[in-house]
């Protein structure tokens, strides 16, 4: 969840802003970064320049866009960077910002990951949104921080308006927010902190007291099928299998 870097640049394509995933994914720091040209400072010697080309003309011509190539972290490191670029106008069509969502993976045949993709493609769903740009971004980092802070996943009634109630929002920006920065709909986004929970119980040793589903009820699972659902598609295997998993190695230790 959020583990791709993102860059928010003027339309002069200046940094204004990156994620701290940016940060720990290059070894630059927002401040080492602010003000400069995201290119001049991540391509190197084996950096495509046929990719480089293709990403200067579609920043031109203003248009969304998707490719692979190498970038250089800060320590002189070359890896491979699925990249997804859109611009962002404003309601005169004027053009105010570019963003950029990165993902380090392999590259096979310069196709860009399945992440990636969602990010190029997503924000055509809210060209009629007026949250842009870095107050989108923004009120994102608001959600994750409230969602950890106050541990509101644990409410297994909560809803998506009760949470743009809490943040003073509306639906939609809410809506929009965890659909492109959290790269799945409101109840997988909550459902994701609910998972992280459960994990971090059973590694306490919760389960020597309750039921594995009991746990998964105290971290705001009200469906048996539902968790056992989403475990086993985040975890790729069942609660019990994890639990077993856990045990083994502790032994072994």
């Amino acid at each position: 969840m959020y583990n791709t870097s993102v860059i928010l640049t003027d339309a002069r394509r200046r940094i204004l802003w990156v994620n701290d995933q940016f940060e720990v994914m290059t070894g630059y720091s927002k401040r080492e970064l602010v003000g400069k040209s995201p290119g001049s400072i991540l391509q190197g010697p084996e950096s495509s320049k046929d990719a480089v080309l293709r990403i200067r003309k579609a920043l031109a011509e203003e248009k969304p866009f998707e490719d692979a190539l190498i970038n250089y972290r800060k320590n002189g490191e070359a890896y491979v960077c699925q990249l997804a670029i859109h611009p962002i106008h404003d309601h005169q069509q004027n053009l105010t910002n570019f963003l950029a969502f990165e993902t380090e993976g392999e590259m096979e045949g310069f196709e860009a990951s399945s992440q990636a993709k969602s990010h190029a493609v997503l924000p055509r769903r809210y060209e009629s949104s007026s949250l842009r740009g870095l107050n989108e971004i923004r009120l994102f980092e608001r959600v994750q921080r409230v969602m950890k802070q106050e541990k509101l996943y644990l409410n297994p009634k909560l809803t998506l308006r009760m949470l743009a109630s809490k943040l003073e929002t509306n639906i939609k920006y809410l809506s929009q927010v965890i659909n492109l920065h959290g790269n799945t709909n409101f109840l997988g986004y909550v459902n994701s902190y609910r998972l992280e929970e459960f994990r971090y119980r059973i590694l306490a040793g919760d389960s020597r007291h309750t039921t594995l589903f009991g746990i998964a009820q105290r971290c705001g699972f009200k469906n048996k099928s539902t968790f056992f659902k989403v475990f086993r598609d985040q975890m790729g295997m069942t609660p019990k299998a994890f639990q077993d998993k856990l045990l083994r190695q502790r032994r072994s230790e």
